[in-house]
């Protein structure tokens, strides 16, 4: 958790206005009372019900991001974490007349209830309101039955759902007590439950006790609150989805057991982002939250949203929400297409998806067509190596391929760690990714993987090479496409070589010399592609001269890896020309060599090693 922030310590209640000018400046067809940070609908229709809502600031896009047409007539927006004042709600109130009613839509906190519920009674003991209702919205499971008996639950993101149902409902005119009905019906139905790594940090306040890396909290609140369960060791995150997935579905939770889910139901799947989590995780997270629901729970979501929707500023975590709009329809005496309909309804609502899927999810993709590609291209490659398959010794080439993938995996830390100051820090990940996928080919660890059709018992080089040209194809970055082109051409090249030099599809080996010709081929044709060179601090550095003293010695590799180490260091002094590194501070003046040069010197010097043992 980082406790440093673009505004000094001070700034923390000059963050809401500041921010609120700059939303409305941005969405024109919001209006903003600044003394009393109210955002509202300019073109609010008196004739429809207004619904409000509000709270604590920090939760942003919550809820100010919800105001709009088809969506809330205004948002109330108090300091950080703490409920806007009685005033500020009657402003709110006031903003957006209605003939109908007022409906004020809160997350259940005390402060949300006392001064909300107050400005209810003042609006309509002053005659501003006609007819008014609160309804705090109750969805959180961590606490249980039992503790939250009192007071109700907890308040969580959950809550857009029935205010989205009821906004949209509102704005197609339904009578005021249609629309409380069918706010409350939803409310009563929807279950949430956050998970959390640690807590945010409020500017100018103090910072909470870190969370040990060991740690992950279930049942994390909107606020900086402990949460209800510490797991520990943390668990893998599919058994931390489990796990809040058996808190919101399990019907033999007496504790916990607030709705009840059936086949076919129409359920809304909501996975919320607490701020602090990347959208590349939390698309992760969505997707096994997904297939674990139908999996172990036999749910497929009929509306699936994901993304930050009520957040705690930058915390660390997410919530899932559920929410079963067949019961609710049920108890609204209403079609379910009809509460499915209000949800999906457009809205000018600056932060509310209008992308919703009327598409169930499915857990398993047609991928027929990629199937179908992949087995013709199995059988082109069977079909051009059949003249050229030459090979070596079982043993050898299991040795030569686990020694180079090893020493190279050995190496990942220096090679994350030199990437993250030269580069954007994935070449070590590629690097080790690539490597573990061959040594999967070549049965280490009794896994067994591509070439586990005997194929690799006879030492097919051709066929090594069109497997590891599969396991570059899925190496991401620069290195992984130099990579792939080289493999490809030295591969064409060889196949070449082979048939220039007469030799036939026994099973003697290629020579050395052979080898040197076509990888010093392939080089030429790599540089076609890129316009690195030697001195540019890039693989080219190690590849060029590697290959040039492999060709001019005819075949000697243990001079070639003499001549690649030389390089590899001697990439400490270069100055970047190329990628990231050429710009980043951070890489000027840094004595650490480039990590795909380094990388490259280390599979070919694994390879001589293991030669050189097996000889």
């Amino acid at each position: 958790m980082s406790d440093k922030h673009f505004f000094p310590e001070t700034a923390a209640n000059t963050l809401v206005p500041k921010y609120l000018r700059a939303f409305t400046a941005a969405n024109p067809h919001l209006g903003l009372i600044q003394s009393e940070r109210v955002v509202y609908e300019k073109g609010h229709d008196r004739g429809t019900v207004s619904v409000i809502s509000g709270g604590g600031s920090g939760h942003e896009p919550g809820w100010s991001g919800y105001v709009g047409q088809g969506a809330l007539a205004a948002a109330a927006c108090g300091d950080i974490f703490a409920s806007p004042s009685t005033k500020q709600i009657l402003a709110a109130i006031r903003a957006t007349p209605s003939d109908k009613g007022h409906i004020l839509m809160i997350t259940n906190y005390t402060g949300d209830k006392l001064h909300f519920g107050l400005a209810a009674e003042r609006a309509k003991a002053d005659g501003t309101c006609k007819n008014i209702a609160v309804i705090p919205l109750t969805d959180d499971v961590s606490l249980g039955r039992s503790k939250s008996a009192v007071v109700g639950r907890r308040g969580m993101p959950g809550h857009i759902i029935p205010a989205k149902i009821a906004t949209a409902a509102a704005a197609k005119k339904y009578p005021f007590d249609r629309c409380v009905k069918l706010a409350q019906a939803v409310n009563a139905e929807v279950v949430s439950i956050g998970s959390a790594l640690d807590h945010c940090h409020v500017p100018g306040r103090a910072k909470h006790e870190t969370l040990p890396a060991d740690v992950v909290v279930v049942g994390a609140g909107i606020h900086n609150e402990p949460g209800a369960q510490k797991l520990s060791p943390f668990p893998p995150v599919e058994d931390l989805i489990s796990h809040c997935l058996k808190l919101l579905c399990d019907p033999n939770d007496a504790e916990r057991a607030f709705v009840n889910f059936h086949n076919d139901d129409a359920v809304v799947l909501l996975i919320n982002n607490y701020g602090g989590v990347s959208n590349l995780e939390l698309g992760a997270l969505t997707d096994e939250a997904m297939v674990q629901l139908g999996r172990t729970w036999n749910i497929k979501p009929a509306r699936a949203l994901s993304g930050s929707f009520e957040t705690s500023l930058n915390g660390p975590g997410f919530s899932i929400s559920l929410c079963n709009l067949t019961n609710a329809a049920n108890e609204v005496s209403a079609p379910v297409e009809e509460l499915l309909d209000l949800f999906d309804m457009k809205t000018s609502a600056a932060h509310w998806p209008n992308v919703s899927s009327p598409k169930s999810y499915e857990t398993q993709t047609d991928d027929s067509a990629g199937a179908n590609m992949e087995s013709k291209q199995e059988l082109t490659h069977e079909n051009d190596i059949k003249d050229t398959n030459k090979s070596v010794a079982p043993s050898l080439l299991d040795a030569v391929i686990r020694s180079a993938c090893l020493a190279a995996i050995a190496v990942e830390p220096n090679l994350t760690k030199w990437d993250m100051i030269m580069g954007d820090g994935d070449c070590g990940e590629a690097v080790q990714g690539v490597s573990e996928e061959l040594l999967l080919i070549f049965h280490v660890a009794d896994m067994i993987a591509i070439l586990d059709r005997g194929e690799n018992k006879e030492g097919s080089i051709m066929k090594f090479l069109l497997a590891t040209a599969d396991a570059v194809d899925n190496m991401g970055g620069s290195l992984g496409a130099i990579s792939g082109i080289l493999l490809s051409a030295f591969t064409s090249a060889l196949q070449e070589a082979v048939q220039r030099n007469g030799q036939s599809a026994s099973p003697s080996p290629a020579s050395s010399s052979t080898y040197a010709q076509a990888l010093a081929q392939a080089v030429e044709t790599l540089k076609r592609y890129t316009g690195a060179r030697e001195g540019d601090r890039t693989v080219m550095d190690v590849l060029i001269p590697f290959a040039n003293s492999f060709a001019q010695t005819g075949g000697d590799l243990a001079a070639a890896v003499g001549v690649a180490h030389e390089k590899a260091e001697a990439t400490r002094h270069l100055k970047a020309k190329f990628g990231r590194a050429s710009y980043v501070a951070e890489a000027q003046g840094q004595a650490i060599p480039d990590p795909g040069a380094w990388a490259f010197y280390e599979w070919v010097a694994g390879m001589q090693r293991a030669i050189e043992q097996q000889s």
